[in-house]
């Protein structure tokens, strides 16, 4: 089966700041994030890595151009790891729509939210899955391969791998610049490694 290695982009402002960058043009890596980028081209510079996929957004992009270049490949932009349409959310404070009942949906039972002017979490968590089993097609059983995308797509892919139901994803938690492992194959998946966070493990030590 196929080794995946989903990344979480690097900390941009709207993280930082709490905000939803959703789809939003140009929203870059900030300091702290080119860092983690950095830092994750150093800590899996030397793996048998096969491909480098990433969200066509900036912010995944630039997370994965340092790992690329360490690898000597080349970045594929892949448009089913984007992140969710978030609709009329796009840009917001979290603080704030914490404030609103839909919010309480999105936390308890997001199977049953459809983002106002955006994507659904089924919609979302169906496309993310079939560009995985895309990616696992193309490669070989035990290939290494890189995907950068955004905290929810990661969640719901895990969740779905898991066979834990859409509506406990928000249990799971995949920080930036984040890596989760995890086998597909026609046989089933397997979980390896959930949100092994080693820039904490590195301010830590």
């Amino acid at each position: 089966m196929p080794v995946f290695l989903l990344i979480r982009h690097g900390e941009n402002d709207y993280v930082k700041k709490g905000r939803l960058a959703g789809r939003l043009p140009a929203v870059h890596l900030n300091e702290n994030g080119r860092a983690q980028a950095l830092a994750l081209a150093e800590k899996l510079g030397d793996a048998p890595i096969k491909a480098v996929y990433s969200s066509p957004l900036e912010r995944a992009l630039e997370t994965a151009a340092p790992l690329a270049e360490k690898l000597s490949l080349e970045v594929i932009p892949r448009e089913g790891l984007i992140e969710l349409d978030m609709g009329e959310w796009t840009g917001q404070k979290v603080k704030g729509l914490s404030r609103l009942k839909a919010w309480k949906v999105v936390q308890n039972a997001p199977s049953r939210m459809t983002l106002p002017g955006g994507e659904s979490f089924q919609q979302a968590q169906y496309r993310i899955t079939q560009e995985l089993d895309r990616l696992a097609a193309q490669h070989q059983e035990d290939e290494i391969v890189a995907c950068v995308s955004h905290s929810d797509p990661i969640k719901l892919a895990v969740a779905y791998h898991l066979g834990i139901p859409l509506d406990l994803f928000q249990r799971l938690h995949v920080a930036p610049a984040s890596i989760s492992v995890i086998t597909i194959g026609e046989t089933g998946s397997r979980l390896v490694s959930l949100n092994y966070d080693f820039s904490f493990s590195l301010s830590k030590a």
